[in-house]
């Protein structure tokens, strides 16, 4: 297509928006609403996969070493544990550093425990991460059949609901989020086919001298374009202030803890951006499905 003829389809799809005041207000309206439930919801449950995820980085296998165990029967075990396709990581941890972090853990009532600085009655342990967390239990599972693994931790009972609930959770999320964008679709494509089906007449006197469907088209699907970016403005604007003060009240309580939620920068941008790509393809989709009918004419 030439410059020249876009930039008349521009125009005309411009000039469209300023006629069709009413239907332009409830064309940008249904897309703002729409985007505004599909933000902030998208926001939620970013900020609760980063934090499933957190909290599934956290998850970890603590090997206890027999006491009979010689240096040379750890390293031993320790290779056997790096071997494991689920193991990304084995770090050790002496009895001496395990004893030192429970008392550092119970606060004043680990001074207690200083006593057993002399006769340390705690084991050595491997600190065993896996690839993939919902591995955890297998590995565990491998890990207990080895010699000198006296005993292997995991949190078993509770990882498993952890890794449940969180897939639960991840499920239910993008179900709802494809819904949602299905009832935006629906509502704002029907919003933009009244907004055409009133300018049914207008189609039919271009057909009626010759146009092609193309030439048709073009200013149609250009006007949904615009409609659907300037139906995310607000959005944008109003989900990232929000984002920003929920951000500066939040995370400053959230210093030392292990659960973080997503910083403004770069998330908003891609926010806005998502929504932008959003409303445009939903906005063109919108008018190319509409106008489609009346081409067929």
């Amino acid at each position: 297509m030439k410059a020249r003829t876009l930039g008349r389809h521009a125009r005309e799809s411009f000039k469209s928006i300023g006629r069709n005041g009413w239907m332009t207000f409830a064309s940008v309206g249904a897309v703002t609403v729409t985007l505004i439930l599909v933000g902030v919801f998208f926001v939620i449950m970013m900020n609760l996969n980063k934090v499933a995820q957190t909290i599934e980085e956290d998850v970890e296998i603590r090997v206890h070493i027999d006491v009979a165990a010689t240096p040379q029967d750890q390293q031993t075990l320790k290779k056997q544990i790096e071997q494991l396709p689920e193991v990304k990581t084995v770090k050790f941890s002496s009895k001496k550093d395990e004893l030192k972090n429970l008392i550092t853990s119970l606060g004043n009532e680990g001074k207690a425990f200083k006593l057993f600085e002399q006769d340390n009655p705690l084991n050595d342990v491997f600190i065993v991460k896996t690839t993939n967390p919902t591995d955890t239990m297998k590995a565990a599972k491998k890990i207990e059949k080895m010699n000198y693994a006296s005993k292997v931790k995991y949190g078993q009972g509770q990882v498993e609901k952890l890794f449940k609930f969180v897939k639960s959770a991840r499920n239910v999320g993008i179900v709802l989020i494809i819904g949602l964008l299905f009832t935006a679709i629906f509502l704002i494509s029907n919003t933009i086919k009244i907004t055409i089906i009133a300018r049914r007449r207008e189609i039919k006197i271009m057909r009626l001298v010759g146009a092609t469907n193309s030439f048709i088209r073009w200013p149609f699907f250009l006007e949904g374009l615009w409609l659907g970016i300037l139906g995310a403005i607000l959005p944008i604007i109003l989900i990232s202030i929000a984002y920003y003060n929920a951000y500066d009240y939040i995370a400053p309580k959230l210093v030392g803890n292990f659960i973080q939620i997503l910083p403004v920068t770069p998330f908003m941008y891609q926010v806005s951006g998502l929504l932008i790509v959003m409303g445009a393809a939903i906005g063109v989709w919108g008018s190319v499905m509409s106008v489609r009918k009346f081409l067929k004419i």
